[in-house]
């Protein structure tokens, strides 16, 4: 396999976020995204068709009290927040995975939520020069500025520069 990226993965536009603008301590806010009734019941149905996601009278008998937002659905409305606020403006090339995820809040229909992103790590990877590691920290927050969520992860993105070897 050769360590050299397909040139249409890696956007080299100088208008897209490399690995270089990705700075340790950085944070970024973005998105508002409203919480439906009907998206909370369309991604239940779909995905997570537990009671308390689908049904008012088993979801004010659980822990929750009312209708909530499966954790997943959660963290689908971040991905969707992450893409509309850099993602898709930059030159990601994927990630290996999450880290860390914790749901520290039930997030109900009516909520609005809101990203915040904090750059942990950043460094170049050792195997594939054009590419840059990011590690970072990702919290939604509702309107209340309550963390609903937490995650950790790694984002590759392609470098602007990569130093002669």
């Amino acid at each position: 396999m050769s360590d050299a990226l397909p040139a249409a993965a890696v956007s080299r536009r100088p208008d897209r976020l490399h690995w270089e603008d990705f700075q340790v301590g950085q944070v970024r806010t973005f998105g508002e995204h409203a919480v439906t009734r009907e998206a909370v019941l369309a991604f239940a149905r779909e995905f997570d068709p537990q009671p308390f996601h689908l049904d008012d009278a088993a979801a004010a008998a659980s822990l929750f009290g009312r209708l909530s937002a499966s954790g997943w659905h959660t963290c689908a409305m971040a991905m969707r927040m992450m893409c509309d606020g850099y993602l898709l403006h930059a030159a990601s090339l994927g990630s290996p995975g999450i880290e860390k995820l914790r749901w520290l809040r039930p997030v109900f229909p009516g909520d609005t939520l809101h990203l915040r992103t904090t750059v942990l790590e950043s460094r170049p990877m050792a195997s594939r020069p054009a590419v840059g590691i990011v590690r970072s920290r990702s919290e939604v927050l509702n309107q209340d500025d309550v963390v609903v969520l937490s995650m950790e992860g790694i984002g590759m993105f392609a470098r602007r520069t990569v130093a002669a070897s």
